[in-house]
């Protein structure tokens, strides 16, 4: 939770209508591009990502800004094979090349792209919301977003939220502890798309 002296940690995912982030097969596409959430937060020093979302992260966004026109094979992302990238892509990528990152992982030994930092421990994640800086945006995965949300760590949800029904999946709260939330506002997107932020309750 954030305090007079610290900054903002805002999480900003794209889900279906019913909650989920992935389909049953693991397949996300239904979501056209990945660099829309950055969109939604303003005013950003650091992204945080999970360990286990890392490694396809930084082959595909490092890919991008390697080569705008080439079509970047990722497996992680299956939806965003076989096209080039858009523009908002190749704008993400040259902004995440020059943004520090921060990946929590217990496991990763090295990162290579972009300006990246390992930590172990959530601790390490309230001592950086205490360091002067801008806001934090906080990447994903899921559970990387369900683990700060329990430990009081996220202040934002901004949440992209598309017009298809999955029916089951991978949800983008599971096993979460319930936690009350304040309603921002909401914004209507492109192609029946809803931007819901909601505050963290003090």
């Amino acid at each position: 939770m954030t305090t007079n002296n610290s900054r903002k940690m805002i999480s900003a995912m794209q889900i279906s209508l019913d909650g989920f982030i992935e389909d049953p097969d693991g397949k996300t596409d239904w979501v056209d591009s990945w660099a829309d959430a950055i969109q939604l937060i303003d005013d950003v020093d650091t992204f945080l990502l999970g360990g286990h979302m890392y490694p396809g992260y930084g082959e595909y966004w490092g890919s991008i800004y390697a080569d705008p026109q080439a079509i970047p094979p990722n497996p992680e992302v299956p939806s965003q094979q076989g096209r080039p990238p858009s523009s908002s892509e190749i704008a993400y990528a040259q902004l995440a090349a020059r943004t520090p990152h921060i990946v929590l992982s217990t496991t990763l030994e090295s990162v290579s792209w972009p300006e990246t930092q390992i930590v172990r421990d959530l601790a390490a994640l309230q001592t950086l919301k205490d360091t002067p800086g801008k806001n934090i945006y906080v990447v994903g995965g899921a559970g990387l977003v369900a683990s700060l949300m329990d430990a009081n760590l996220i202040d934002e949800l901004r949440l992209i939220v598309h017009p298809i029904v999955l029916g089951s999946g991978k949800p983008l709260f599971e096993g979460i502890r319930p936690h009350p939330l304040e309603f921002v506002q909401a914004q209507p997107g492109k192609s029946g798309r809803v931007m819901l932020t909601y505050r963290t309750a003090v």
